[in-house]
């Protein structure tokens, strides 16, 4: 099939995601035919380097050898089986070595399949809890430009109108609590979450972020001492903690995980897209011991937490992430990402020599920057993701925020290869 065939049958039959489909009209979806490290490969060769790991799941690269083979000694073995009641040795394992890199507190794993669902999952889970000790809470709270997912109850919690105001008419209650600009925002923020808590406190199930970096609120980033002492003051009123790592977890925010530079432990800690390598769909949500109790009971006290998903636990999914926690084992990845998130950082400075560049910013292996002053209504992020693409990089802007979150086998040169294209790129984009 040609590539020229290929897209007239994907416009006839195909509705993409986050896409207005009517801008493909003039700007044609990129068919691609096979991917190799931090590269993808359309049908007329081109290569692109990926600069956004796939929607940011992709750690190790693309077609990584090694996950390739754990990925095929499994499929012989088996693929898929009901979790319901059964099990098999790839989850058992990933399990066991997820509880053994998080803190104590966090002991029990329930799987989905997608990081939406890991949303509902803790969103109902924590509800359910309270519930269970007679408490009936029905409000839950997040913070401004948080975005947790697209389904209902994840979308809820959620606060980029972009996604969300469409669907307002059928969204559970939530309330929002403004996130801290910056260090010097932080009482003022904690001012106002003090605010919600004494009107609304009783009636909270659970507190949901993103710790650290609000990855589709155009990359936001804020300190770790808010979250500490937001989560206290929650906890004070018998509030849930749901931390959110969906995005920020396995590397991507400088540590394993998140919660590591927040100096809490969350109730709940929703894990997906790098879990899997960006090979399948997988996620889990990680609770104590506590909140199990709370669920075990004889079959009449109808006490069981009813969510279920037809491929939770798939085979082919766990052989996937076991493989993605052996590289992290065998390879030094946190210690290697250091040197690496370094090195891009003094790269992204350099674009700052720009007019129109402001709040260049970094959080591990996640990068951004701000391109401002443009005219209203121009899109000027679509102008750097058409250019990328000429140049051979795949970026896919927020707005007119730039990021850079690279699968973790980029190399220097590569990374060099990135900023001098978009320095490139700057210098034809005029105001």
């Amino acid at each position: 099939m040609d590539t020229q065939e290929l897209l007239q049958l994907d416009k006839k039959n195909i509705w993409h995601p986050c896409t207005q489909m009517k801008d493909h009209e003039k700007l044609p979806i990129v068919p691609i035919k096979r991917g190799k490290g931090v590269y993808l490969y359309d049908f007329d060769g081109r290569e692109y380097i990926d600069c956004v790991s796939s929607w940011w799941v992709n750690l190790f690269g693309h077609s990584n050898d090694y996950i390739n083979a754990k990925l095929k000694e499994q499929i012989d073995v088996l693929e898929h089986v009901i979790f319901a009641g059964f099990t098999h040795e790839g989850i058992v394992r990933l399990s066991e070595r997820l509880i053994k890199l998080l803190p104590e507190g966090l002991d029990k794993c329930f799987y989905a399949d997608n990081g939406s669902s890991c949303v509902e999952v803790a969103l109902k889970m924590s509800h359910h809890a309270h519930l269970l000790d007679g408490q009936n809470r029905p409000k839950f709270l997040s913070l401004s430009n948080a975005y947790h997912g697209e389904t209902i109850g994840a979308l809820s919690v959620g606060a980029v109108g972009l996604y969300k105001s469409t669907y307002e008419g059928i969204l559970i209650e939530c309330l929002q609590t403004p996130v801290p600009k910056d260090i010097q925002d932080i009482p003022l923020a904690l001012s106002a979450l003090e605010e919600i808590l004494d009107k609304e406190g009783q009636n909270i199930a659970a507190f949901i972020l993103e710790p650290l970096i609000q990855c589709a609120g155009n990359m936001h980033m804020y300190a770790p001492e808010y979250i500490t002492k937001a989560c206290k003051m929650c906890r004070e009123r018998g509030i849930y903690i749901i931390f959110d790592e969906i995005a920020v977890g396995f590397g991507r925010s400088g540590s394993l995980f998140a919660l590591e530079q927040c100096g809490l432990t969350p109730d709940f800690l929703c894990l997906s897209k790098g879990l899997s390598g960006g090979y399948m769909p997988l996620s889990v949500v990680v609770t104590s011991d506590g909140i199990y109790e709370k669920f075990y009971a004889p079959y009449e006290e109808q006490k069981a937490f009813l969510h279920s998903h037809s491929y939770t636990g798939n085979a082919l999914a766990c052989a996937c992430a076991n493989a993605v926690l052996d590289i992290f084992e065998q390879e030094n990845v946190i210690e290697k990402n250091k040197i690496l998130s370094d090195m891009i950082a003094k790269e992204m400075q350099g674009l700052g020599e720009f007019a129109f560049v402001k709040n260049i910013r970094h959080q591990g292996m996640v990068f951004a920057l701000d391109m401002v002053g443009f005219q209203a209504g121009r899109r000027v992020g679509l102008e750097v993701f058409e250019r990328g693409l000429e140049n051979g990089l795949l970026l896919r802007p927020l707005g007119n925020t730039i990021y850079f979150m690279p699968p973790y086998v980029i190399t220097q040169e590569q990374v060099r290869y990135v900023f001098d294209i978009l320095k490139t790129i700057f210098k034809q984009i005029q105001y």
